[in-house]
């Protein structure tokens, strides 16, 4: 009869499991993040994307910087957030001069945000200084032009207590932040034919004023929260709708006129014609409208399109069908003007066909011709057969800014720990 063989008891110096936070410290354990916001859907998507991609889910708070609008307030948001806000004030003293009233406040919130914390670095410093001994460091997730000031401001109040990153880049001083994640044709205006098209003495104002170091880290297009997981649970969650939708769905977005793609009616007829030429070899198609589609625009396309059988056109009640369309859509057609939409359609891997990129310029230029060159995207010709399956290799640019935020992490000695 063999004896039978006890293990070794485990040595006194032996690892036991401890966890992290007792190995390291609370003050090397990241377990929570703010996001800085400027109220724009596609700024908070990559900031939100972002944190998705390192762990979080619910756990962190949104704060958002509101500018003064409506008005003469219309017409100044090209000025720096901070003197935009004084020259409102100052305009709201006068005029409650004027009228012997009082004044209106800076900022608001519209739409009913009033349970949105407004951006103030003051107030996120002395959270992080009250906090910091229980709950350790702060990650800070900031996009957008007006959020700079904030972050930045987060960023020399406390920098021993916080990581900030800045999506979209700031044009310069790319120290205030511990790193920049911006798209790669943001450079453009570095390249000799970017150079061309800008005065010199605009230059610094409207360009970045340095290549990028090791702290920036460059995508080809848009973060945001696609990813494997959230396609397969929205293929879950839309599959009453669209698991008898005749194939192969063509799915349409259409966004609308920007300063660097501009368009109108003229691109909507042109779409038109090309979705009638394709419809032979759809087995349906599914046309979604952003905020910003100009009326003009969407009437069009409902009058010409809205009757036919194999069309469907979303109102825009809820629920938004967004989801469901990338999870079960074939192929897509993305109008040119949106890099989110395009940068959202080509995480799928599936053909995406964009229309009307001939009609951008500047760095968006940049963009469409490295989409191309890299076997993302086709141009929508209307000569398409839809049912043609290509394929290529689905963008992963926000799960890559994700392994470099980690790594910068570890190079501090951090770590996160959701």
């Amino acid at each position: 009869m063999k004896p039978i063989r006890l293990p070794e008891p485990p040595s006194p110096t032996a690892a036991r499991g401890t966890p992290d936070i007792f190995e390291s410290g609370v003050h090397t354990i990241v377990r929570r993040a703010v996001v800085i916001s400027n109220g724009f859907p596609s700024s908070e998507n990559n900031s939100i994307g972002l944190l998705r991609a390192l762990g979080f889910s619910h756990n962190h708070l949104l704060y958002r910087v509101t500018r003064p609008k409506g008005g003469i307030d219309d017409w100044l948001q090209w000025l720096p957030l901070s003197l935009h806000q004084k020259f409102h004030y100052l305009l709201s003293l006068f005029r409650a001069f004027s009228s012997k009233s009082q004044y209106l406040p800076i900022t608001s919130h519209p739409n009913g945000l009033s349970s949105i914390l407004e951006a103030d670095a003051k107030h996120v410093v002395n959270l992080v200084r009250e906090t910091y001994e229980k709950e350790g460091p702060l990650l800070v997730v900031a996009s957008g032009r007006d959020t700079i000031s904030v972050a930045s401001s987060i960023k020399r109040l406390a920098p021993d207590l916080v990581f900030v990153v800045q999506i979209q880049h700031p044009r310069s001083h790319l120290n205030r932040f511990d790193m920049v994640i911006t798209p790669h044709h943001d450079y453009y205006p570095l390249t000799p034919e970017g150079q061309n098209q800008v005065p010199r003495f605009l230059r610094s104002w409207i360009t970045p004023r340095e290549p990028p170091d090791s702290h920036v880290v460059l995508t080809l297009g848009a973060l945001h929260r696609i990813d494997f997981a959230s396609l397969r649970s929205a293929a879950i969650t839309w599959q009453d709708v669209f698991a008898h939708v005749p194939r192969p769905l063509l799915v349409v977005n259409i966004g609308g006129p920007t300063k660097n793609c501009p368009y109108g009616v003229d691109l909507a007829k042109q779409l038109v014609t090309s979705l009638l030429s394709v419809l032979g070899s759809c087995g349906s198609v599914r046309i979604s409208f952003s905020e910003r589609t100009p009326q003009k625009v969407s009437n069009i396309i409902v009058k010409e399109l809205g009757n036919n059988p194999k069309v469907y056109v979303w109102d825009g009640q809820e629920p938004n069908p967004h989801m469901g369309h990338l999870a079960w859509a074939d192929a897509f057609v993305v109008t040119a003007d949106s890099v989110s939409m395009i940068s959202e359609a080509c995480s799928t891997g599936k053909p995406v066909y964009i229309m009307g990129a001939e009609r951008c310029k500047w760095k968006f230029t940049e963009f469409h011709k490295s989409l191309r060159e890299r076997g993302v995207v086709r141009p929508f010709t209307g000569s398409e057969d839809i049912s043609e399956n290509w394929s290529y290799p689905p963008l992963e640019d926000t799960a890559d800014a994700a392994k470099r935020v980690h790594e910068a992490l570890a190079a501090r000695g951090w770590k996160l720990k959701i």
